[in-house]
């Protein structure tokens, strides 16, 4: 008998350490889960130029949808904070100052405006910076595209230096131009890399630069008031989140004037222009979104290297072609990378 509840005894305790084993297992698992799934959702701050709100703003689509291919949802386990100049790039400043009372854990800018806006708004927060038009290390916003250092990290769209070849595809389709009219915004830095490039290419191409200012909607009507066949062959769009904006107003402007147009972006194509060759903005802003995953999950943003371009792409328009009466060479849209008919 006394064998009996020994062996009873024995097996009661096997089996209340099995219990307290499973109890544990089950205890670590949870503190794991909790340790992996934060209390609350991450705080994401999107600070951009574009009047368009959030939900028609193609770069905030874009950016969304590199958050959901990386399981963010806006609203379950994080929350974007939009914050939009409304075209003012005055208003950056303080824009930028409310999302850092917001406390929120990273801070996404689109343009140059905005990138230089966050910087001077916070030294902590992690700010990933897309749509930067200018060398980060010349105007100081990194340390380096290796180790950017400090809080700022991105991606960098330096495409200015492409414009001789630009103006290079304008000329094999209108030869005869000469009077190339410049649309660019004084107020955006990068805007006045993007003239100077032109500036310089343009007369080695037999062409002459006729500056005109577009800092907002009424700009551009004085601009374009300017503007005809009799005093233009050609126009050449920088690029920048006003002329974006107004990239359909350019765009039939240029088609009744009967003016060709080229620019960095196919966004501008899509408008009307009639050929673009540059960066694509759509994969860059969902490049965006790994940024600020690796933030999110502990990387610093002066860790991560500055990425730039390495693929380009070139946009005709063929529609535009047709109705402005001109040719597009049979080479140039055999390697276009897409055409709009």
């Amino acid at each position: 008998m006394a064998r009996e509840q020994r062996h009873l005894s024995v097996a009661s305790s096997v089996i209340y350490a099995q219990l307290l084993i499973c109890v544990a297992v089950l205890l670590l698992a949870a503190t794991a889960a909790i340790a992996q799934s934060p209390s609350k959702p991450y705080r994401i701050g999107w600070l951009g130029s574009t009047p368009l709100a959030p939900s028609a703003d193609s770069g905030v689509k874009d950016f969304d949808q590199g958050l959901r291919d990386l399981k963010y949802v806006d609203g379950k386990n994080v929350v974007i904070v939009y914050r939009s100049a409304d075209g003012n790039l005055e208003k950056l400043g303080d824009l930028s100052a409310d999302l850092v009372r917001q406390r929120v854990d990273v801070i996404v800018t689109s343009g140059v405006p905005a990138a230089f806006a966050a910087k001077r708004s916070t030294s902590s927060i992690p700010i990933v910076a897309t749509e930067f038009s200018l060398d980060p290390v010349q105007t100081r916003l990194v340390e380096s595209l290796r180790q950017p250092g400090g809080n700022v990290t991105g991606l960098a769209v330096i495409g200015e230096e492409l414009w001789p070849k630009r103006l290079g595809l304008l000329k094999e389709i209108v030869p005869r131009a000469v009077r190339l009219v410049v649309l660019w915004n004084p107020t955006n830095p990068g805007n006045a890399s993007c003239l100077q490039e032109i500036s310089i290419a343009a007369p080695a191409m037999g062409m002459r630069p006729i500056p005109l200012e577009v800092s907002d909607a009424k700009g551009l009507d004085a601009a374009l008031a300017k503007v005809s066949v009799d005093t233009a062959d050609a126009i050449a769009i920088c690029w920048d989140s006003v002329t974006l904006t107004l990239a359909r107003t350019i765009g039939d402007f240029a088609l009744k004037q009967r003016l060709p147009t080229v620019t960095p972006l196919r966004e501008y194509v899509d408008a009307g222009a009639l050929i673009s060759y540059g960066a694509s903005l759509a994969a860059h802003r969902r490049r965006a979104a790994y940024y600020v995953d690796r933030i999110l999950k502990g990387s610093s943003a002066g860790s991560l290297p500055v990425e730039r371009p390495t693929n380009f792409e070139m946009v005709v328009n063929i529609k535009t072609a047709q109705v402005l009466g001109v040719t597009l060479p049979a080479p140039m849209v055999m390697l276009a990378d897409d055409s709009i008919r």
